[in-house]
């Protein structure tokens, strides 16, 4: 008697850019449904795989488009790591040394940066307040929030505030009060930086819908674009992380970030997990 196959045909890639953990899944050539429940299944990391995202790769008018989830469920617009990673898989496969992706963000260059390094342009910031977007009509600039920060969007939104010390701050406590702020409709991305050199960051970063992560590379093009409005550094910078180091580049043509990527794995669901889990 033959033993049915214990793997559905939904496979999946695990890959990280600093830390910034994520489950990918390829459905160009076959679609999958992929519920809030079940996102949030493969994100448990005891029970599932877990990630900081879930990517799913499709096809819109033959161009690969990302569709991005966090760990609770939510989509979110963008994410500057997984995209990168993402884009580095394609050029692998495909032998480009640039290609185009589309998100809900837009549409996104990028480009092999030589030395193992993957740059994506993340577009133009938005800063006006209903791009963000904010619950009313206020400066973007400094914020009425204890400690005045930032608010930028780069396709999802972000509250930035610099501080003396990044690792004095409790991440979680503070993370999440301010993730859930009024003035944020849709909740926030958290970020809190620290000047400690030219051009240079140390910044850590709290995640909608996820919590602390190692890094994020929309939280840091959000936080350079905030340095350099508030005159604390040029428009190219080097941001440290917890996961490592991204190098951003705010340009006339958007924000471009650029850093290594790793694929780690690759692995497949069971049947009776998916259905217990749908």
């Amino acid at each position: 008697m033959t033993q049915e196959n214990p793997h559905t045909s939904l496979p999946f890639m695990k890959m990280h850019g600093l830390g910034n953990d994520f489950v990918v899944i390829d459905s160009r050539k076959r679609t999958h449904e992929l519920s809030p429940k079940l996102v949030t299944a493969i994100g448990d990391r005891h029970r599932g795989v877990g990630f900081d995202q879930l990517a799913e790769i499709t096809l819109r008018d033959g161009v690969p488009h990302l569709t991005f989830y966090n760990s609770d469920g939510s989509t979110s617009a963008a994410c500057g790591n997984a995209t990168r990673c993402i884009a580095r898989y394609l050029m692998d496969e495909t032998g480009a040394r640039d290609l185009t992706l589309t998100t809900d963000r837009g549409t996104l260059p990028t480009r092999d940066a030589g030395n193992g390094l993957v740059s994506v342009n993340m577009g133009h910031p938005q800063l006006r307040w209903d791009d963000v977007p904010l619950a009313q009509d206020i400066d973007t600039l400094e914020l009425p929030i204890d400690g005045a920060p930032s608010a930028t969007g780069m396709g999802n939104p972000h509250c930035t505030f610099f501080v003396d010390d990044v690792d004095a701050v409790d991440l979680e406590t503070r993370g999440a009060e301010i993730e859930h702020h009024p003035l944020y409709p849709q909740r926030t991305n958290v970020q809190f930086a620290s000047v400690i050199g030219e051009n240079h960051l140390r910044m850590r970063v709290w995640e909608r819908g996820v919590g602390p992560t190692l890094a994020s590379g929309s939280s840091s093009c959000a936080t350079a674009v905030a340095a350099a409005r508030r005159g604390l550094t040029g428009r190219s910078v080097k941001i440290d992380l917890d996961g490592g180091t991204l190098q951003i580049d705010w340009k006339d043509d958007g924000v471009w970030m650029t850093g290594g990527t790793a694929y780690v794995f690759d692995g497949a669901f069971t049947a009776a997990w998916l259905e217990a889990n749908q």
